[in-house]
This record gives structure tokens, C-alpha cells and sequence, in this order.
């Protein structure tokens, strides 16, 4: 066995649930901002949603200190559900975000 640690894949999105503190999740948005000038935050469900888009208005504020602005082009994404819950798929919005 080796003892080096083992790296984590980078997901290409964030996730938010309805129990996401927006202001975490603004600070992640402009993180993601400022090193890749885009980013990609994926919800499901009405509260996850307006968690999601709390935070975009937030991690706005927090570029426009660095002159950057933020544009918003929203979309579905189809999501393999829960077995359990005997839902094959699950729909998701995707908050594309990009510097303008």
C-alpha cells in the first residue's frame, strides 16, 4: 500500500442544498471565479434554489471589489435519482457563471 495521499476528483460543479449557508457558498463561487473565471452550481428543489441564487448575488458583491461582474445563464439537468425512492431521474437546475 502507498503512503501517499490519495487525490479527490474535482467535481465540475458545486452542489447546494437547502442547507447551505449562501455566504460559504458566495465565498466558493468567487473563489472559483477568480481562478477559472467560471463556474457551474447545481440545485435541486425550491429551497435549494433560492439558497443558490442568494449566494449568486452575494459572490456578485464579492467580485465586483476585483472590477469583475458576473452573468448568469440558468438551465436543466437530468440527475440519476434514488433507487430507493423508485425515481429513476431527477431534474436539477445548472447556474452556468461567467465574467463579463
Amino acid at each position: 500500500m502507498s503512503d501517499t495521499p490519495q487525490a479527490r476528483p474535482i467535481e465540475d460543479f458545486l452542489r447546494v442544498s437547502a442547507t447551505s449557508n449562501p455566504q460559504k457558498v458566495a465565498q466558493a463561487i468567487a473563489h472559483a471565479i477568480y481562478d477559472r473565471q467560471k463556474c457551474v452550481v447545481r440545485a435541486v428543489g425550491a429551497g435549494a434554489i433560492n439558497q443558490a441564487v442568494k449566494a449568486i448575488a452575494i459572490a456578485r458583491g464579492y467580485v465586483a471589489q476585483r472590477g469583475m461582474d458576473l452573468m448568469c445563464r440558468p438551465g436543466f439537468a437530468t440527475i440519476p435519482g434514488r433507487q430507493e425512492d423508485g425515481e429513476s431521474t431527477i431534474s436539477a437546475i445548472v447556474l452556468s457563471l461567467s465574467v463579463v
